[in-house]
């Protein structure tokens, strides 16, 4: 409903989402003659392209999330709501929220990202945390904690190699990285920690269900990347298909893994919220947006990021749920509106591709600049932390993770190894 502060005859512009699509769309609309409401579950922006790094305890929470209210403090036509958007109705064009809340709109963005797939395996999921949120690192770190905790206690050698196996299923950038990153962390900053086992005698597993790793990428960096986690001690099965999860073993491509700690990164799926729509819908539940980023049919409502299903451009394919995606569709976004109000015709959205990288260990990365710049190692480990240290927002945020990653590198220590939250629970919640 239209609060005492909003104006009427200004168009209302609902927002659902405060990632990189909703914030970037909402800033450039400042001092637009228009209302922007921007709702979301969580009243933080997120970076989550360095989540590993909070679930391998090298950055705290606050490191690489801000406020939104904070960020779009000076934005006067800006109204931020912390809410859960459960209901569209297209026609009616109002947004239900959890508290009963009623948004009307004259322009909605939807923008509510993913979360993971378990591909119908619903019972994995307590067993097998994904990451996309804050909870969802925190919860990783524990359990990879309390991991080397309970093997430290524990008297049977078998018993205890179970605590001390980590099985990561998924072979993108996301499970490259954390099997990289635990790698480290089992082979460095926890080797002196403890007294009655060796953390270097851990067994860090990395599964993946296809032919090779990172499979958007050449098929050297592919090659390259499991060749660097194979040089860090990682024990890399590809083909390998998860069948079974259990609270003591994993059961993949015919092994019979025992462990108490699995983590998973193999499939999203996009906010059920999208079926209100009515609009066809991709195999990951993303809306096949038009070439303009809308609903098909529908110049009103808009879908960015991860929620949409963008096929216009023949030699990208579908563009991948990447930040850089995001931002540029809600920059593009904010013109069409801005447009919009200046009578102009819409022109189609055109992503501009600036590659992918992905890290695998301290110094090692690599990357695919534009599908012209490839290379591995250092090099492209340098590149990673300063084109994600751009990204993130806010001149605190940045400063801050330059310097946990300048410690962590000089000195091989990880800042934050702090067990949170129960630690006499089992490891499948």
């Amino acid at each position: 409903m239209i609060g005492p502060t909003q104006l009427p005859s200004e168009p209302q512009v609902v927002i659902l989402g405060g990632g990189f699509a909703g914030l970037y769309l909402a800033k450039g609309l400042d001092n637009q003659p228009i209302r922007i409401t921007i709702v979301d579950r969580q009243n933080h922006h997120l970076f989550q392209p360095m989540l590993y790094q909070v679930a391998m305890a090298a950055l705290s929470p606050g490191d690489i999330a801000s406020p939104i209210r904070s960020i779009l403090r000076h934005q006067k036509n800006v109204e931020v709501i912390l809410g859960e958007a459960v209901r569209i109705d297209p026609e009616a064009k109002t947004v239900d929220l959890a508290d009963k809340t009623v948004l009307r709109f004259d322009t909605l963005v939807v923008a509510t990202g993913a979360r993971h797939s378990y591909f119908g395996h619903h019972d994995w999921q307590a067993r097998a945390p994904g990451l996309k949120s804050l909870e969802d690192a925190l919860e990783i770190r524990r359990r990879v904690l309390l991991a080397f905790e309970r093997a430290e206690r524990e008297p049977d050698p078998t018993k205890r190699q179970e605590h001390l196996t980590f099985v990561i299923i998924g072979g993108g950038p996301t499970g490259v990285e954390l099997a990289g990153a635990l790698a480290e962390i089992r082979r460095y900053a926890l080797r002196r920690d403890f007294r009655r086992i060796d953390s270097r005698e851990a067994t860090v597993m990395l599964l993946e269900g296809g032919p090779r790793l990172l499979a958007s990428y050449p098929d050297h960096l592919s090659h390259r990347a499991k060749k660097e986690l194979r040089s860090l001690g990682v024990d890399v099965r590809l083909d390998t298909m998860v069948t079974e999860i259990t609270d003591d073993r994993v059961e993949a491509g015919g092994w019979r893994i025992p462990t108490r700690t699995v983590v998973w990164a193999a499939g999203n799926q996009a906010s059920p919220l999208l079926q209100h729509l009515g609009a066809p819908l991709d195999s990951q539940g993303r809306v096949l947006v038009s070439p303009e980023c809308t609903v098909p049919g529908r110049s009103d409502i808009f879908v960015l990021g991860d929620a949409a299903a963008f096929t216009h451009q023949r030699d990208l394919g579908v563009l991948p749920g990447v930040c850089p995606v995001a931002i540029q569709m809600g920059r593009y976004t904010a013109k069409t509106i801005r447009g919009d109000l200046r009578g102009r015709a819409r022109q189609p959205f055109s992503y501009a591709n600036k590659g992918q990288l992905a890290v695998i260990g301290r110094g090692h990365a690599v990357a695919d600049i534009a599908g012209k710049f490839r290379f591995a190692g250092f090099p492209a480990w340098l590149a990673w932390v300063f084109v994600h240290i751009a990204f993130l927002i806010g001149f605190r945020n940045r400063v801050l993770v330059l310097f946990e990653w300048a410690w962590s590198y000089l000195t091989f220590q990880r800042g934050a190894r702090l067990i949170t939250g129960a630690t006499d629970r089992s490891e499948s919640g």
